[in-house]
């Protein structure tokens, strides 16, 4: 499945060639194998003199979080560890965070792990400075100062949340997936260090990797694409073809580990400056209901997605199908080219032994219970309205009840 990645299509649905666009990143991004010990000196570049490392219980045990603080000492920078983030992030999380940064008096915070860490992280930086609670700042814009610098250390290929001003945190009390947006949301540093994901067992590196193909994907098709996310989505997606299968087979094949990491970076770059659609509209529901984690809700629900979207954008899916590596048959139309690769998909998150919503053990009754206010919620999320082709409620619980059966 791989293949030489071809030109962008054309503009996506309701995307002018000659319109302005915003591109957003960190101040600084730093790559490639051993690339942690420069958080240190990114720290110092921040004026950071005591640092908040917040991470898990498992990405702590493999000694990637004293990787990190060995690094903040060689540059004369205190730290304390918040260990607390043990499942997605929630607000206890970010409040138990927040009241550990407060108490170390710390004025930095490097978040280490997976998308959980980044997210807690972000927010945590966010509100030590605007105040409040996370709650009077869910949507777009509502933070009105600038956080405490954050320097984000990913150690899953997946995410891309460490170029993002984006974070999700759970409300369990109402059951609601919080999306945030705005500016002081963004990292002042990612540090992509592909040795720290060779640790990560086969089903994490499987479901991470399906997530930043699904980044790639629905920031290639969105309406609010643009040219320079054009680009970083389809080498995302010929990359991830292309690697995730030998990463997932064998964790310490490093080639593999170095494009993923690659290929999940361009992939956040691009989907943070264009957008998501209904595929992580429809995810967060199955997170705040199921408590299914958002990168494999991801890839379970896109092989669904992809087949009920492609006739809003066929050139966009006949290019993703050739970034795929499908190869295009002499005089065949993009809409036929384009159902190839969304079959192709499906055959590749099965490969990877993704479940159905089945699968991963969401009962019919629990399911149908839940099934009409998950499509209002996914709606609700504003991300289907970024999608290629509009859904209502009643088409996307059907595409949901897909995705339920396989």
């Amino acid at each position: 499945m791989t293949a030489a990645v071809p030109a962008p299509a054309a503009p996506a649905a309701g995307t002018a060639p000659s319109a302005t666009h915003v591109f957003r990143v960190p101040r600084r991004i730093v790559t490639g194998r051993g690339c942690t010990e420069h958080v240190g000196p990114l720290a110092v570049e921040a004026d950071v003199h005591a640092v908040l490392l917040v991470t898990d219980p498992n990405v702590r045990a493999t000694g990637a979080a004293d990787r990190v603080r060995r690094s903040l000492a060689a540059s004369g920078i205190s730290s304390l560890v918040y260990d607390g983030v043990t499942s997605e992030p929630v607000l206890e999380f970010v409040d138990a965070a927040l009241a550990v940064l407060r108490d170390g008096r710390c004025d930095g915070i490097v978040a280490v792990g997976g998308g959980s860490a980044i997210d807690t992280g972000k927010a945590v930086a966010a509100l030590a400075t605007n105040g409040g609670s996370l709650v009077d700042y869910q949507g777009v814009d509502k933070f009105t100062k600038p956080s405490l610098p954050l320097i984000a250390v990913p150690t899953t290929a997946g995410t891309g949340s460490e170029v993002t001003r984006v974070t999700v945190v759970t409300d369990q009390q109402r059951d609601v997936k919080m999306m945030l947006m705005a500016e002081a949301l963004l990292p002042f540093a990612a540090v992509d260090d592909p040795l720290l994901t060779v640790s990560a067992p086969p089903g994490p590196t499987a479901a991470a990797g399906v997530d930043a193909l699904t980044h790639a994907i629905e920031a290639y098709v969105s309406r609010r694409a643009q040219p320079l996310t054009d680009v970083l989505a389809l080498d995302a997606i010929a990359a991830i073809a292309g690697s995730l299968p030998a990463a997932w087979v064998n964790g310490q094949d490093l080639e593999a580990r170095d494009r993923m990491m690659w290929a999940q970076l361009q992939a956040g770059l691009a989907f943070s400056n264009s957008s998501v659609a209904l595929v992580h509209g429809m995810a967060r529901p199955l997170g705040a209901h199921f408590h299914v984690p958002h990168g494999l809700a991801n890839a379970m629900l896109l092989p669904a997605v992809m087949r009920f979207s492609v006739p809003g954008a066929p050139a966009r899916y006949a290019a993703v199908a050739r970034a795929l590596g499908v190869a295009s048959e002499p005089g065949e139309p993009d809409e036929a080219l384009a159902a190839r690769g969304a079959a192709t998909i499906e055959s590749f998150v099965r490969a990877l032994q993704i479940p159905t919503l089945a699968g991963f053990g969401i009962a019919e009754s629990d399911f149908r219970r839940v099934l009409e206010r998950m499509a209002e919620d996914a709606i609700a999320s504003g991300s289907p309205a970024n999608n290629p082709r509009p859904a209502t409620a009643e088409q996307i619980c059907a595409v949901y009840e897909e995705a339920h059966a396989g």
